[in-house]
């Protein structure tokens, strides 16, 4: 639970402010909506491993090199009458 204490000089603007970064820091919202819906236990391990690959998709995306586009336009020969 998220409590903050609101000093004798403070506005509530600044107040609300700190208690929605005490709220999002605690991940209150997140565990909310978590929790809202009753997920059968095979399709929560479905889920779960469906983000895994997901993932890993992204991991690996992003060490290969994109150097390849070079190759593949000298492949293509341009024909008489064939251009954009």
């Amino acid at each position: 639970m998220a409590y903050i204490t609101v000093n004798n000089n403070e506005s509530i603007e600044s107040a609300l402010r700190r208690f929605k970064r005490k709220v999002i820091s605690e991940e209150i919202i997140k565990d909310l909506k978590k929790h809202a819906h009753f997920i059968p236990p095979g399709q929560k391990a479905k889920l779960k491993s469906a983000n895994a690959r997901k993932r890993n998709r992204r991991r690996f995306r992003q060490q290969r090199p994109m150097n390849n586009t070079s190759a593949n336009s000298s492949s293509r020969p341009m024909g008489s009458g064939q251009g954009r």
